[in-house]
């Protein structure tokens, strides 16, 4: 069966942009799949960004308008913006019917975030954002096992991810240690869902939450190299309750930036009456 094309625009031509543009280029080593996404348009406002896709031949068009790439076609729309636009942009996509895959964390703060999943609601189009570490085989076979029960009553659970990624005080500013940009989430944005998700699909939804909340670095070098200040949260350690029928448990959720040691450690623990993972 010839597999399916799907016409893709990418709003955000920085690093997640470039790294999915990529992957659509070697889209081929994956077998058996029903869909062949085609990249056809690129938004992004820096000149200089949208020149880099310009070496990619499926690329139709490219604009610093996301509004004309909305116009162009797209059967889906990939956007990996600062968090401070993902309200707008991502309620002109679902509105113009067109399906959203949509980069962390849906909103820079609640009410955005409110008004997204209000234009999900009401759009006539599929929208998503998900983490690609809980499809990894050990992954799934720690979440298979702990939603089979054999783990007995539930001790409690961690999940964690890990970066050391701003140990250098030197590190210059960007848009994700702001909070005007990145909001008053900080770290929790950008690594939550990694860590959330498998505790969300394993059905723990929290009764209580308690938070450590660290801002490490205070300020980094700014375009000028004089120092600016870094107000985002570097380090969040959460505690949460889960009420399950066999009673509560506690869930420790982690995202590190500055985590020595560690440049991308995932880590999903649940320690049982019968057994762990």
């Amino acid at each position: 069966m010839m597999a399916q094309q799907v016409r893709v625009g990418i709003i955000g031509g920085g690093l997640m942009g470039r790294e999915a543009a990529a992957a659509f280029g070697r889209w081929m080593a994956l077998l058996d799949v029903p869909v062949v996404p085609r990249l056809v348009a690129v938004c992004d406002i820096d000149t200089e960004r949208r020149a880099w896709f310009d070496r990619i031949d499926t690329v139709e068009m490219t604009t610093d308008d996301h509004r004309r790439l909305l116009e162009a076609g797209v059967d889906v729309v990939y956007v990996a913006v600062p968090h401070v636009l993902h309200g707008a942009i991502y309620r002109d996509v679902l509105e113009a019917g067109i399906d959203l895959f949509g980069e962390k964390p849906f909103g820079i703060d609640l009410p955005a975030a409110q008004s997204i999943v209000a234009a999900v609601e009401d759009a006539h189009a599929f929208s998503r954002c998900s983490s690609e570490l809980p499809f990894f085989p050990g992954a799934q076979m720690a979440m298979a096992e702990v939603a089979s029960g054999r783990l007995g009553q539930i001790i409690e659970a961690r999940a964690a991810l890990l970066h050391s990624s701003d140990m250098n005080r030197d590190k210059p500013i960007n848009w994700k240690r702001k909070v005007a940009t990145c909001g008053e989430i900080g770290v929790m944005g950008d690594l939550g869902m990694h860590v959330a998700h498998v505790p969300l699909r394993l059905g723990w939804v929290p009764s209580s939450v308690y938070a450590t909340l660290q801002d490490i670095v205070t300020h980094r070098p700014g375009p000028d190299g004089e120092p600016v200040l870094c107000d985002t949260i570097d380090n969040a350690s959460l505690v949460c309750t889960i009420d399950s029928a066999d009673g509560s448990f506690p869930l420790h959720l982690e995202t590190k930036r500055i985590a020595p040691g560690h440049s991308n450690t995932w880590a999903f623990e649940v320690l049982g009456m019968e057994g762990g993972v």
